[in-house]
């Protein structure tokens, strides 16, 4: 086997992997909020007080972290996918703003939740003190406010799949699944029940697509 063909096949896999893994790490890192079933917005100090002392959506938030590289592949395959396509300054545009998205993304949870988990080390008492300078975190205060970059993943995600639904490049009910789901995981924490569904729709969508991807790697 040429050594051409073993890379391709590498990059075939690795993709697959990206496809399927992503939307998976989601369904898990939401479905680790506590609460689902009673949704409603939360202030910063709710957040805060929410993540404090949760191991398990603390492990969530480290995947999710470690999760930003797999998106970021995703978005340049569905940029190559559309490049000879009519709508290829979609998977472009879409491809660039779902990278700058996912790099935010990975900063937001640097920022505040692996930050809480050092937090977490802390005895209650102390946990309390420090509160006024948690809560500069979770209202964003000074170059936090970039942290609101987050907001272009979905929006460049949103671009990318109504390029593939244009093109059918994806079958039509996958492009639209995946549109749906890069569209409400944006919703504000508290709601995690929607992002929730959200996840569970792009894994219905993009799951078979990347075990199509393995299955026909050379």
């Amino acid at each position: 086997m040429s050594t051409n063909l073993i890379l391709n096949q590498i990059e075939m896999i690795g993709v697959g992997l990206a496809l399927i893994i992503f939307p998976l790490v989601f369904v898990f890192a939401f479905a680790a909020h506590p609460r689902l079933l009673r949704p409603r917005l939360l202030g910063p100090e709710e957040l805060a007080r929410r993540a404090h002392g949760n191991k398990l959506v603390h492990f969530g938030h480290v995947l999710v972290t470690l999760n930003t590289g797999l998106l970021i592949v995703v978005a340049l395959h569905f940029t190559r996918l559309l490049a000879n396509s009519a709508c290829a300054w979609g998977g472009f545009i879409g491809g660039f703003i779902a990278i700058l998205g996912a790099i935010f993304l990975a900063v937001d949870k640097g920022a505040l939740c692996l930050t809480m988990s050092a937090f977490d080390t802390l005895p209650e008492k102390t946990f309390d003190q420090i509160m006024p300078g948690v809560m500069t975190l979770f209202t964003r205060k000074g170059w936090l406010k970039l942290l609101w970059g987050i907001v272009f993943l979905p929006i460049g995600f949103g671009i990318q799949a109504i390029a593939l639904l244009k093109t059918q490049t994806l079958s039509p009910w996958q492009s639209v699944l995946f549109l749906i789901g890069t569209l409400f995981i944006a919703t504000p924490d508290g709601a995690e029940i929607i992002n929730l569904s959200a996840s569970i729709m792009m894994a219905a969508s993009l799951v078979p697509y990347g075990l199509k991807i393995i299955a026909s790697a050379p």
